[in-house]
């Protein structure tokens, strides 16, 4: 027989005992929306930034790349925001008019410190994991941040009481990734495999999103590799030619409305969604295409290499950014960051992408011209109508 306890509303955990099966819930609170004894808890107005839509959401690393976005994109439906920051206070006060008067709230954090977490969380239905760390520094390694750190704030959620938690992932994340220019396999892809394993662990029904490379305003992709750190005068190094890469990256916006989604559809709970772009390119076509976006094509100049047949001077200069500037590599240039630009996008057919959460996908070609326009060359020059031709955007890459 199967001894059932019906504690909560949602499943949480199956646990063999004796033979038998014992089905576990997690008594969890209600929506805000939901609560009856709480007039201030009823939504309110008919939609929009000065409304309130009856979610309460708490979002780790709100200052973050993404953050911004998914801020902009909560307020905009009427959510009430906690977020939690670390450092100046004025480095997240921008985020304050992403909500109308009394919608935006602050709160410090450490990611060490279970109080300040217990406390940004306390009165939230939906707490979002954005913490993320591209490099290690002497304050957080990534077991920190991506393991532990993910660990931390699923428990102290689950403790809480709160009904959603959605964590962001990476794509490529496995337990054995295999080196590509690394000489060992990459602690980034190892923790982020790991961080999935200790939330679920923690917040068995939690939503989990994959993304490959994203790219947007004030990215670490594009920039990335049209800095000048990246290039060797008018040469770019790249893993096996960037002919052994295949690349899928998405827009920051859409994943933003993907987690957005997420928090308002219950019936994501436990699933596992891949951010990844509508179409999928050979690394070499992309970084061509950028530098011809730039006005820097071949005609410039602009060549790229395999990495291999640079063994001193590439490597000297990474060490170099790394050494002149410990906290933020210049350039982004950093082994890590080579490493994850040299891996290709598996997206497994088995799991749901941002397309099964509603949103429309945005195309490079759409957007990446309009990125990358501040860092085209003669830009003080106002060139008239078709005087340069417009690049032919990058072939899509076929199975």
């Amino acid at each position: 027989m199967a001894s059932i306890a019906l504690k909560g509303q949602f499943v949480s955990k199956i646990i063999p005992k004796n033979g038998s099966f014992s089905i576990l819930y997690i008594k969890s609170e209600t929506y805000s929306s939901d609560a009856k004894t709480n007039l201030a808890a009823y939504k309110r107005g008919t939609g929009g930034r000065s409304s309130f839509n009856g979610v309460v959401a708490t979002v780790f690393g709100c200052t973050g790349f993404v953050g911004r976005y998914l801020c902009n994109k909560l307020g905009k439906i009427g959510t009430q925001m906690i977020l939690p920051y670390r450092g100046d206070f004025y480095d997240a006060a921008r985020l304050k008019v992403c909500g109308d008067l009394g919608q935006v709230l602050f709160t410090p954090f450490d990611l060490r410190d279970d109080e300040s977490i217990a406390k940004a969380v306390r009165y939230s239905n939906v707490v979002i994991n954005l913490v993320g760390r591209d490099y290690e520094t002497k304050n957080f390694k990534y077991n920190q941040v991506h393991v532990e750190g993910a660990r931390r704030l699923a428990r102290i959620s689950r403790e809480m009481g709160v009904e959603r938690f959605i964590h962001l992932s990476y794509l490529n994340a496995e337990e054995n990734p295999k080196p590509l220019v690394l000489k060992s396999p990459s602690m980034f892809k190892i923790s982020k495999h790991l961080g999935e394993c200790a939330v679920r662990e923690e917040f068995p029904t939690a939503t989990i999103i994959r993304a490959s490379d994203i790219y947007g305003s004030e990215d670490r992709f594009l920039r990335s590799i049209v800095s000048p750190w990246r290039l060797h005068t008018q040469y770019m190094p790249l893993y096996k030619n960037g002919e052994a890469t295949i690349k899928q990256p998405v827009y920051v916006s859409d994943v933003a409305q993907a987690i957005v989604n997420a928090a308002r559809d219950p019936d994501t709970r436990c699933q596992v969604y891949q951010a990844v772009g509508p179409k999928r390119y050979l690394w070499k076509d992309l970084v061509t295409w950028f530098y011809r976006l730039m006005r820097k094509d071949e005609t410039w100049g602009f060549r790229h290499y395999d990495m291999k047949y640079d063994p001193i001077l590439f490597p000297l200069k990474v060490a170099l950014a790394n050494k002149l500037s410990p906290a933020y590599p210049f350039g982004g240039l950093h082994w890590e960051g080579l490493e994850k630009e040299a891996t290709t996008d598996v997206v497994d057919k088995n799991l749901p992408t941002l397309e099964d959460l509603g949103v429309t996908l945005t195309h490079m070609e759409d957007q990446v011209p309009w990125e990358l326009k501040p860092y085209r060359a003669y830009l003080f020059y106002i060139d008239q109508l078709g005087e340069f031709p417009k690049p032919p955007p990058p072939p899509v890459y076929a199975d």
